[in-house]
């Protein structure tokens, strides 16, 4: 079995909370959790590795450097921009050499960075990890469609708005999560807007005691209505595929967003760390230049899913982006993913990686995605099956994302809530779906799908050297 695949051979519901039929779907499904399905036969779920495609920028300005970090990738109307900490050297966190840096680009290839492109000299210790992101939500006032968070234990968390995402302010002069001795909020304390709940959602570092382990760093969470009163948080809790406890690993940034495509999945793409794992040895460590303090750790990132609530589904617990070649890739805190996917081409996405930290050579790389393309559904040439759980109709066509050989195909069957095949949606109405496409509708010849308007139904998807990214019912 491939490194990135696994098998179900039951049919029992692999979803973390169990739904009654007749549940509504709330858009594209995705195959990076097992939410929707109802069982596989012959078929697996495969990660998707991301594909290098070099530097996206270089950190080479005075006050950028080897330890810059902390990077937050955003989709404006006019095109992308990166925030992230900019400083040189390695040292206390929150002090004052610490600054929020910004670059720009049109299509999220080509990046540029004005002369000038510091745009918060806040007093320590703001510019440490100020992450920022748009409020999507009509009749948001101009002047706080971009909101951010930043501070440490000292200050707590202290909100600031935007009208440009270039000048800032603070949204208060309190901050809007007070200091504490037990949560560092020392590395990147994310915010967004989620549509699926309501609210807005804040994932943060904190740490726990995890026995045989120590202190280990993890993930906790907390909901707002307004952006100033937050909810008590609750640490989050991490699930294999098969419901069982995930392994307690350090979780250093954890990068959870609402997925372009399908915003009520949120995508974690974690920095995983691994204190004392050391690579190199001091003369390797020594021909690279990397700053003697940062070589005796190594890390890499890992893709966790959550819909909300106080879980994660690891369905995937092998690495997502492994190191790769060259010692500079081995030493610590490198390999930090940047927050957010990034949609660059027509079938394409684009996630961005911290990489050579604390090197003469740091720089922010850019790695590419099929578009919906960090897990699918495949089979081989011997084909397989997976059927949905029971959920109610309420579109009039499907629409699926898939890639198959030139002797593969995809067909799908609609049934009805106990199995059976509906009259004129069986495998053999399907008309055979072979290529490569982003989108493509399912037809079962005359039968229109609009006539199973409000019913409960299963979808049974039947491969052939074929993955399957991404359905949906519109």
């Amino acid at each position: 079995m491939n490194r990135r695949e696994f098998l179900v051979t039951t049919a029992a519901p692999l979803t973390m909370q169990g739904q009654g039929a007749g549940e509504r779907l709330q858009g594209r499904e995705l195959f990076v959790d097992t939410e929707w399905i109802d069982s596989l036969q012959g078929a697996t779920l495969r990660m998707h590795a991301p594909v290098d495609r070099g530097p996206a920028f270089q950190l080479d300005r005075s006050w950028e450097g080897a330890f810059s970090a902390y990077f937050t990738m955003l989709k404006l109307d006019s095109g992308f921009r990166a925030y992230y900490r900019g400083v040189p050297n390695s040292g206390a966190d929150g002090r004052g050499d610490e600054v929020t840096c910004y670059a720009e680009s049109r299509d999220g290839i080509v990046w540029t960075k004005p002369d000038q492109n510091v745009i918060v000299r806040e007093q320590p210790p703001f510019s440490h990890n100020f992450t920022p992101f748009i409020d999507p939500r009509p009749g948001v006032p101009e002047n706080e469609r971009f909101k951010a968070l930043a501070g440490t234990s000292r200050s707590g968390l202290m909100a600031f708005a935007s009208a440009d995402g270039l000048r800032w302010r603070r949204w208060r002069e309190t901050p809007v999560l007070p200091p504490s001795k037990v949560t560092r909020y020392d590395s990147q304390n994310l915010a967004f807007w989620s549509a699926s709940e309501g609210r807005f959602v804040l994932y943060f570092r904190t740490f726990k005691d995890v026995p045989g382990k120590g202190r280990v760093r993890w993930v906790s969470r907390t909901t707002s209505d307004d952006f100033a009163n937050w909810a008590e948080p609750v640490e989050m809790r991490f699930f294999t595929r098969t419901r069982q406890p995930a392994p307690p690993d350090h979780l250093y940034t954890n990068q959870t967003s609402a997925y372009f495509r399908a915003p009520h999945i949120y995508v974690a793409i974690a920095a995983r760390f691994l204190p004392g794992r050391q690579v190199l040895t001091p003369e390797e460590a020594h021909a690279i230049r990397v700053d003697p303090g940062y070589f005796k750790d190594t890390s890499d990132a890992i893709m966790m899913t959550t819909r909300g609530g106080d879980t994660y589904q690891r369905t995937f617990l092998e690495t997502f982006l492994r190191p790769g070649l060259g010692m500079e890739n081995w030493v610590s805190r490198t390999n930090y993913p940047a927050l957010n996917l990034l949609q660059t081409g027509p079938g394409e996405m684009s996630l961005y990686v911290n990489r050579n930290y604390g090197q003469p050579t740091a720089h922010l790389a850019r790695y590419s995605l099929r578009l919906d393309g960090l897990a699918s559904l495949h089979a081989g040439y011997e084909g397989g099956e997976m059927t949905t759980r029971p959920f109610l109709f309420t579109g009039s066509a499907l629409d699926i994302n898939y890639s198959t050989s030139a002797a593969g195909s995809v067909r799908v069957q609609v049934e009805d809530a106990r199995g059976g095949a509906i009259e004129g949606f069986r495998f053999e109405d399907c008309r055979e779906i072979i290529g490569d496409q982003i989108s493509r509708k399912v037809t079962w010849g005359a039968a229109n799908l609009a006539s199973l308007q409000n019913r409960t139904v299963r979808l049974r998807f039947k491969l052939h050297d074929a993955d399957l990214f991404s359905w949906q019912v519109a």
